[in-house]
Formats: structure tokens, C-alpha cells, sequence
């Protein structure tokens, strides 16, 4: 995937080049601009026929993602896409192979190779009731190529060593090693209260996690107070 992020470094987008018969996977939505390509809506499964539909319906239900996701396709040497995000902040670019795949929090990913996907891994019961990563289900890369993410804020990687795990509010998680380790519990107190935090990540192995520096819940939460409230009459 040639690409360039244009734009500065709060709202940027990426400028996503395509070659004849090219093709991309876009977040559905997600589509600024487009020259000499297609978009196509497909059903959100690598899975064909009926079983692709139930796959994802399936995934639509257990992970907050949607059914669709959107090809885009080159129909000349010289077509491109623009892509933005839903929320202002950083774009990154993962590269995925044989060595290296991802776990991604739910709304990180932005677009990726079409040899690239990512497909539904379970979690044990404990992190499908106090996650915020997809319930029963978390999202795992698969194949070889570029996949971009997105985040509130900017993208920052922390390094986990087996000396060292880190706790990360889940909130702040953009995507992680899918060879690490995770736990996931209640910071401190009482589900937090005591301190304000929420859920936390402890990652556990050797690895990195990528991490958003805004909270787009603690942003609406600030916000909140300030908002006209609907009234009777």
C-alpha cells in the first residue's frame, strides 16, 4: 500500500495511491476523496456465501464492529483515495507477517492491504466481562502487508519486557502484540471510585503496546456539564 498522511498532526488523513485493479479495505465510512477507483460495500467475513453473512453478522454483534466493510479499487495507473478518521488524531501504519500480527482495540482500525485482515479471536470469560475490546471477542490481525490504525490524540508505544508488565487504562489501548499477555481488572477501590480510573490492561510477555493519549469517554464526560438539557413542557 503506498500511502502519505497529509493534513497536520491533530486531524490528518491518508492519501492512499492505487494501481490498476488495485485494492484496499477501507473502514466503512471512512472515504474523504476518490479518483479513478471504485468503492464496493462488502459483507465483513473472509468467509464466502451464506456462512459469510452469519460471520458477519456474528462479529458485528460480538465486537461493535460493522457488517461491512468497504473495497476500494484502482481503475487506472494513477487513482487514489483520501481516508479520514471518525475523531481527530494520529494515523499509523502497522506492517503485518509470518513474525508479527496484532490485537486492535474496537474503532482502531482505518484501512489495510486487501491481503491483510482481521478476524475474531475468543477471550476467556473473565476479559469478556470486564473488556472493553470486543466482549467474548477480541480482533486479531491476519496475513501479510500495511494495516493503518487510528487514535484520539497521538499514538505513543510502550515496551512490555517480562521484568516489567505494564497497566494501561483500557480506554487509552490502540492495538498490541497478539503475542502478549493480558489481564484485564479494576484499577483500585471500589470499580475505581476512589481514584477515577476505570478497567485496566496488564500486559504481560515480550512486546509493545500502542497507546492513544486521550480518552474519548473521560472528553465527553467534560463535556457533558456544558451541553443544554432537554426540558418538558
Amino acid at each position: 500500500m503506498n500511502f502519505k498522511i497529509l493534513g497536520d498532526s491533530d486531524c490528518p488523513l491518508v492519501h492512499i495511491e492505487l494501481r490498476t485493479d488495485e485494492t484496499i479495505k477501507l473502514e466503512r465510512g471512512a472515504m474523504a476523496y476518490i479518483s479513478n477507483a471504485h468503492l464496493e460495500g462488502k459483507m465483513n467475513s473472509s468467509k464466502k456465501g451464506f456462512g459469510g453473512v452469519l460471520s458477519a453478522i456474528g462479529r458485528s454483534i460480538t465486537s461493535g464492529e460493522s457488517m461491512f466493510i468497504t473495497h476500494a479499487t484502482g481503475e487506472s495507473e494513477d487513482a487514489y483515495v483520501g481516508a479520514a478518521p471518525a475523531i481527530p488524531g494520529k494515523i499509523h501504519c502497522l506492517h503485518v507477517d509470518a513474525n508479527k500480527q496484532y490485537r486492535l482495540n474496537t474503532g482502531a482500525f482505518l484501512a489495510c492491504d486487501d491481503s491483510v485482515e482481521y478476524v475474531m479471536k475468543s477471550q476467556d470469560l473473565g476479559k469478556a466481562v470486564f473488556g472493553g475490546t470486543g466482549g467474548l471477542f477480541v480482533m486479531e490481525t491476519q496475513g501479510e502487508g500495511d494495516l493503518l490504525v487510528s487514535a484520539f490524540g497521538d499514538i505513543l508505544a510502550l515496551q512490555v519486557t517480562r521484568d516489567n508488565p505494564i497497566r494501561i487504562d483500557n480506554e487509552h489501548v490502540v492495538a498490541w502484540d497478539a503475542t502478549l499477555n493480558y489481564d484485564i481488572s479494576i484499577a483500585s477501590g471500589t470499580f475505581g471510585f476512589t481514584t477515577g480510573e476505570g478497567l485496566v490492561n496488564e500486559f504481560h510477555g515480550e512486546g509493545t503496546v500502542l497507546i492513544q493519549t486521550r480518552n474519548i469517554h473521560s472528553l465527553a464526560d467534560a463535556v457533558r456539564p456544558f451541553l443544554p438539557s432537554s426540558t418538558s413542557n
